[in-house]
């Protein structure tokens, strides 16, 4: 890895561009994150900064156009021209610093075409697959940045992404259906006899319920078997990274003890909650090296 921190000084503005879209969209990540050392949060800005555009593009502007340009872009970035934009710029500090791989971008990206034409999946494959390319990429993007073994760990970076887009489905149940978007597994649903029109219901019938706790449960394992990588994560990385996937993992907890109040309103952990995690992280990390 390369000593650049002057080139992250002379991108202040770009890192603070991306601080503040992490921030405003992702209470939890940046809670975590920013506990980083300086240049790898601002790094971890930088490739949210980027995921989150290409999220928006399509759940907030439908704009196929513009996530075209955004893959265009890419490509260009990957041939070494730099779009005059400040995710871009700060990308290319942060490509100049650590051994990042590209190929997760291009993923992230065929994950938001997936939901232009949106099909339910039809079973757990089928939405694990979708998970690894609009989350489960995520974890390999920022895995260089917190690991000098990230070739090592690929496969449990990229269950804890996996893990938390279950929990942002399982969490916005109300809000995909108006959007026109199921994302529970159609033979999950049809084993336990939830219909569609349970999903306009102000709370969740006991057969909705069953099936979201089969996918919580699920979750709830791959947060568990992701947690393998972090004796491989840089010490200094380390209780940021646990902190995100504890906090992401509460939402869970949330909306059990909110008896799944999920169809109309998202449910969300309280910052009180999140700070008491955060105190929570160390104590972790010691069972944890207890254990190995």
């Amino acid at each position: 890895m390369k000593n650049n921190s002057t080139d992250f000084s002379a991108h202040k503005q770009d890192f603070t561009y991306c601080e503040t879209v992490i921030k405003k969209h992702s209470k939890t990540f940046y809670t975590a994150f920013s506990q980083l050392p300086k240049e790898k949060a601002q790094s971890v800005y930088a490739v949210y900064a980027f995921c989150r555009r290409a999220d928006d593009l399509i759940d907030l502007a439908q704009d196929e156009v513009q996530l075209q340009v955004l893959a265009d872009q890419l490509v260009d970035f990957e041939n070494g021209i730099v779009a005059d934009d400040p995710i871009w710029r700060a990308l290319a500090v942060v490509f100049a610093t650590f051994p990042m791989d590209i190929q997760p971008f291009y993923d992230m990206i065929a994950g938001q075409r997936r939901d232009i034409d949106f099909k339910q999946p039809k079973d757990l494959a089928e939405l694990t697959e979708y998970c690894y390319y609009v989350a489960g990429s995520v974890g390999l993007m920022l895995l260089p940045i917190l690991s000098s073994h990230a070739a090592e760990i690929q496969e449990p970076a990229k269950k804890l992404g996996e893990a938390m887009q279950i929990t942002n489905i399982l969490r916005d149940i109300g809000e995909d259906y108006q959007m026109g978007r199921i994302y529970l597994p159609q033979d999950q649903l049809a084993a336990f006899g939830v219909t569609e029109k349970m999903f306009n219901n102000s709370k969740p019938t006991q057969a909705l319920v069953t099936v979201w706790e089969e996918l919580a449960n699920y979750a709830e394992t791959l947060y568990d078997d992701s947690l393998v990588m972090m004796p491989l994560i840089d010490a200094d990385c380390r209780p940021a990274l646990l902190a995100a996937a504890m906090i992401y993992r509460e939402q869970l907890s949330v909306i059990r003890e909110k008896d799944y109040a999920m169809l109309k309103q998202r449910q969300a952990v309280s910052k009180f909650r999140k700070l008491q995690l955060l105190g929570e992280v160390k104590e972790t990390l010691q069972q944890m090296d207890q254990v190995i």
